[in-house]
């Protein structure tokens, strides 16, 4: 969600005097108003203010803001308001604030099509759409416009997409003012969860919780082969659990890791893959998972912290597997470390950053044990992080700077914003038509429900459908198309929309549209699509193991635990036989042969069969004795020839000596 300083200046308007101050305050309010609603203060003072005219006044800032900032295009000046940009500002404060101030007496009439609510729809839907053209380009809009328009001609429609026929004036009704629509859980999601988590962010990277973060990383893996790339995975993971975008993540920590990576000799296009993977895994890593989890719970009615602990092994064997490539990486080309002179001391960023730890303790402490809302969380958190600020000096001026950071945090914001209002429209379309078990039953019968079919087609889908969105668009039109079907054949809806997440956040590494891999080729000067297509390999397990969970929920710790450390251990040894495969290297280069082997033990440890397992341990082994056994045999073999050779060297130079002397 956090944008560069150069993203910054390159995509939004910049004011300067009276005008950048009033844009400076009227951003800043965003978080600021969403955590007075997020600690309950209405309920405190006895007002009742309902959370549909909260998601209003959210949306009533989101869009104006959106306005104000966004020039309509690239080559729009950056430095002046233009008069349609000053209308819409207006619209936006017109329709947004109409649900603010008059909701409770809409109420009661809510089935009533008027045409002022019919008019201030339609204003709405443009406004919409056309903040999300300016801030996430026409793909976006593209899928929003043949949802909206479904809606009332889906009666023309042939076969399963035949549905009854809806006026216009219900879908418009419908979109606007419904709870299952613009004001549903996307918006709320973003206008009271994420926004906490943002601000949270926000504030621990101002007060140098990411140099902290970054400099640990450094620390622990930097003095390692191949350094630089496990400090990118350590890295991204850390920051991505924070940071919810991908492209974000390796905007951050890919200008100091990749620059790295390539200098101790990794190809850029290597190196660009490596933060480019690592920094999506920040999409499926607790405990933010970016703003899919907390739709996810609303979606399923459970509490978030029991997707974040069910999400934990997954997450981390996709680290693993792109851990152990880099590693095989490193060995294969003979890279090196940092230099001792060029990493921190792990005692010295312990002792000055330390403080930086209890946040996100006391983020964790809420969540999972105390249960407490995930707002009320990310507020603890930020409340720590302040309290701690203050009682340092070298964050002290920081927290000086507070109207900067609410004013970051409110431009970050508006992206969340304006997508999740998107996916209410999605939303709204899918739950008036039925579209959704429409399409479930159709998937259901193409797949002649056969699990493992349907399983192949979501994730090929999925894939497609994500390509170009943001993962939180794309979750939620995935969850509402695909989903049902996958629940009717029988699997956990829980491992369901984790199947569906997964996929959809890989499409940000999957060539053609792979927008991390974009970024990361940009840092590291390499084809995109080759750190794409590296990408993929990097991250085979987001690929696989999704399977392995939806056939066997083990892996998400649903279970006995004699299951879940069998299940477990197999999957992970599986993900080190692919990453040896795929890399082509164990003790020397593997051969064709050795590499399918490899590959064949892995997959049959992944798949959740005891046979299987007992079939690709006993394949595994046999091939790593095979291949410790040569390694024996050729050095062996190169001793003695090395200690001719230096026999023979040091006899030379006396021969030399001699003759000489003669000579003399």
């Amino acid at each position: 969600m956090a944008i560069s300083g150069a993203e910054e200046q390159a995509r939004f308007r910049q004011f300067r005097g009276a005008a950048g101050i009033v844009i400076k305050l009227w951003l800043a309010l965003i978080p600021v108003i969403g955590t007075v609603w997020a600690v309950n203060v209405p309920s405190y003072l006895g007002v009742v203010f309902y959370k549909e005219q909260y998601l209003g006044l959210f949306l009533t800032f989101v869009l104006s803001s959106t306005f104000l900032i966004t020039p309509p295009t690239k080559k729009a000046l950056r430095d002046n308001l233009p008069w349609y940009d000053i209308l819409l500002t207006i619209l936006s404060l017109m329709v947004s604030g109409y649900i603010t101030i008059r909701f409770p007496y809409l109420i009661p009439r809510m089935g009533y099509i008027t045409a002022t609510n019919m008019i201030l729809s339609a204003i709405t839907i443009v406004l919409v759409l056309e903040a999300g053209r300016r801030l996430f380009g026409w793909s976006v809009v593209i899928i929003g416009i043949i949802f909206i328009l479904y809606g009332p001609y889906a009666y023309l429609f042939p076969g399963i997409l035949h549905t009854r026929k809806i006026l216009w004036g219900r879908v418009l009704t419908s979109l606007y003012l419904s709870p299952d629509a613009l004001l549903g859980v996307p918006l709320a999601v973003a206008g009271i969860i994420v926004l906490g988590f943002i601000f949270f962010g926000q504030i621990l990277f101002a007060t140098g919780g990411g140099k902290f973060l970054t400099d640990i990383a450094l620390a622990l893996m930097g003095k390692y082969r191949g350094g630089p790339a496990k400090v990118a995975v350590v890295a991204s993971a850390l920051f991505g659990t924070i940071s919810g975008s991908a492209s974000a993540n390796v905007a951050t920590t890919g200008i100091i890791t990749i620059p790295m990576m390539k200098r101790i000799g990794y190809r850029p296009e290597f190196a660009g893959a490596v933060e480019a993977v690592a920094s999506t895994g920040g999409l499926i890593m607790p405990p933010v998972m970016a703003a899919t989890a907390f739709i996810m719970a609303e979606f399923l009615e459970i509490p978030y912290a029991k997707i974040a602990i069910s999400a934990f092994i997954p997450a981390i064997l996709y680290y693993a597997a792109v851990f152990a490539q880099v590693h095989a990486e490193a060995v294969k080309e003979g890279l090196i470390g940092l230099p001792p002179q060029e990493l921190p001391s792990i005692k010295r960023v312990m002792r000055q950053g330390w403080p930086f730890i209890i946040p996100p303790l006391v983020l964790v402490y809420c969540l999972f044990v105390l249960y407490l809302e995930p707002q009320t969380g990310a507020v603890a958190a930020v409340g720590a992080t302040i309290l701690i600020g203050l009682f340092r000096k070298e964050t002290r001026r920081e927290l000086g700077r507070m109207l900067t950071i609410l004013e970051n945090t409110g431009r970050a914001l508006i992206e969340v914003g304006v997508i999740c209002g998107l996916a209410g429209y999605i939303v709204g379309v899918v739950s008036l038509t039925g579209l959704g078990l429409s399409l479930s039953r159709a998937l259901v019968a193409l797949s002649g429900g056969n699990a493992l079919m349907l399983l192949v087609l979501a994730a090929i889908g999925s894939t497609i459908l994500g390509m170009g969105m943001p993962i939180t668009a794309c979750y939620i039109l995935l969850v509402l198309l695909i989903a049902p079907a996958l629940i009717q054949l029988g699997i956990l809806p829980l491992a369901a929309h984790l199947f569906l997440m997964y996929f959809g956040a890989m499409s940000f590494v999957t060539p053609p549209v792979a927008i991390a891999a974009y970024v990361a080729a940009g840092i590291a000067r390499a084809d995109p699509m080759r750190v794409g297509f590296i990408g993929v390999r990097l991250g085979i397990v987001a690929y696989v193991v999704p399977f392995v969970f939806c056939y066997n929920p083990a892996l998400l710790l649903k279970g006995s635990v004699e299951d879940i450390i069998l299940l477990t251990s197999s999957v992970t040894l599986g993900i080190i036989s692919i990453a040896i495969a795929f890399e082509g290297y164990l003790f020397y280069k593997l051969n064709v042969l050795k590499r399918i082997g490899f590959s064949l033990a892995g997959f049959l440890l992944i798949v959740p069969e005891l046979i299987t397992d007992g079939i690709g341990l006993l394949l595994g082994i046999l091939l790593v004795l095979w291949e410790y056994q040569r390694r024996r045999v050729l050095k062996a073999v190169k001793e003695p020839s090395a200690m001719l050779a230096t026999r023979e060297d040091a006899e030379i130079p006396k021969h030399k000596d001699s003759s000489e002397r003669q000579a003399d």
